[in-house]
């Protein structure tokens, strides 16, 4: 499938996960405002965190195994051994989850009352993390269609379960439904795999391949410093801005971070789903740099699109995705929409070391990033206030792109 195929299936995907997402922010900035907003997006960050842990970090490795492996044999092998590294990880996992609750639910959203909606993620975050390594296998056996459907499936029952829960319960409900979503989706999963030649009981209960297993934990590493170093380099910037600014405005720099997730999700999600199996296939340099070429010539000029139309129409967008109170996001588009472009722009080199499973090199920029984008974060609020953070993230992917463009010079020179 070509990446104008894929794109266009995606677009379906993506505008009922937009839909649904807009939907879903707009009754959580009527029903619980700003701060409430915030709270939500701890624990999204913390969310994401868990879950890589949760799932052992392989989802990526998974999709590239599935794209590159022809034989059922090789695809037995690797299902079993993702199955065992998903138990082993999700266990432990909901164990710590279970024990800790209370800590968390001060740490992550400073107050105990909290504590239940880690108790319920304890029990329900294995049925995330099968769910999370079911989707890769069909992301990497470009079983687009079925995958484009869960997605779907995933977004509409969002809409619907998280608004009830919110309207019903207010912030409560908004982070009750945050832990549970996913758990429910596994089982309409379930439902799409009993189609599919592959899916059998069977090819998951090979137990482990030793070669796979170390295969796999180069991506679990890489996975894992991501799921650490990202999410909580958002919370600790939430955090500076709750403390030395205010919580509302640290509403309104989630509310805007909402709004790059949702726009570009058009673009990312094609990507992901395109780009990572794809570049795992492909062996030849000369392919690389056709595919990679590829990608620029029909992204970017897409983003810049979106990101243009966002700027004009931003007053709009606050009013239609918020509400009247987060009008105060307008000073934030500006550099916010141009570090967008930077980061798509970086998105597609980045891939490569995924794809080509360059672990050193991928850790490394992680981690020397993500400090980046903290202390540029800081610097930049304490000389300009909340605006400033959109220097920062701006600042900091244009030089993770020179990064990438002096890492992968090779795909740039012509023979």
């Amino acid at each position: 499938m070509t990446l104008i195929k894929t794109s266009l299936l995606v677009a379906i995907s993506t505008i009922a996960r937009m839909v649904s997402g807009f939907i879903i922010n707009k009754v959580i900035a009527v029903y619980v405002g700003p701060s409430g907003l915030a709270i939500v997006g701890q624990l999204q960050n913390f969310n994401s965190l868990i879950m890589t842990f949760a799932k052992g970090g392989i989802s990526q490795g998974l999709v590239k195994y599935t794209a590159e492996f022809d034989s059922i044999e090789e695809k037995k092998k690797l299902f079993s051994t993702s199955l065992v590294i998903c138990i082993m990880a999700s266990v432990p996992v909901s164990i710590v989850l279970l024990l800790f609750s209370e800590s968390f639910s001060t740490l992550i959203l400073k107050d105990i009352a909290y504590q239940n909606i880690f108790i319920v993620f304890g029990f329900t975050v294995i049925l995330f993390a099968l769910n999370s390594i079911i989707l890769s296998i069909l992301n990497g056996q470009k079983e687009i269609k079925k995958f484009i459907s869960i997605n779907i499936i995933s977004s509409i029952f969002s809409l619907f379960f998280t608004s009830f829960l919110i309207i019903k319960y207010g912030l409560m409900g908004a982070l009750y439904a945050l832990v549970l979503n996913q758990s429910v989706v596994f089982f309409i999963t379930l439902l799409f795999l009993t189609k599919t030649s592959w899916f059998k009981v069977k090819y998951f209960i090979q137990g482990v391949d030793k070669e796979l297993l170390s295969k796999l934990s180069k991506f679990s590493l890489m996975a894992i410093v991501t799921a650490i170093v990202v999410p909580t380099s958002h919370l600790v910037i939430r955090n500076y801005i709750g403390e030395s600014l205010s919580w509302d405005d640290a509403g309104y720099w989630q509310g805007m971070w909402y709004i790059s997730t949702m726009y570009l999700l058009f673009i990312t999600t094609a990507l992901s789903v395109y780009y990572t199996p794809k570049l795992s296939e492909l062996k030849n340099n000369n392919e690389l740099k056709k595919e990679i070429k590829n990608g620029y010539i029909k992204i970017i000029p897409f983003t810049v699109l979106f990101s243009v139309a966002i700027y004009i129409l931003r007053e709009d967008v606050i009013r239609i995705a918020f509400s009247e109170s987060f009008l105060p996001m307008l000073e934030l588009f500006k550099w916010q929409l141009a570090g967008d472009v930077m980061k798509i722009s970086s998105y597609l080199l980045s891939t490569m070391m995924i794809a080509k499973a360059m672990t050193k090199k991928y850790i490394y920029s992680e981690l020397f990033f993500s400090g980046s984008f903290v202390l540029l974060a800081i610097f930049f609020i304490q000389q300009y206030g909340l605006v400033g953070i959109t220097y920062a993230y701006f600042i900091n992917y244009l030089f993770y792109f020179f990064f990438l463009v002096f890492s992968f010079r090779w795909l740039f020179y012509e023979k």
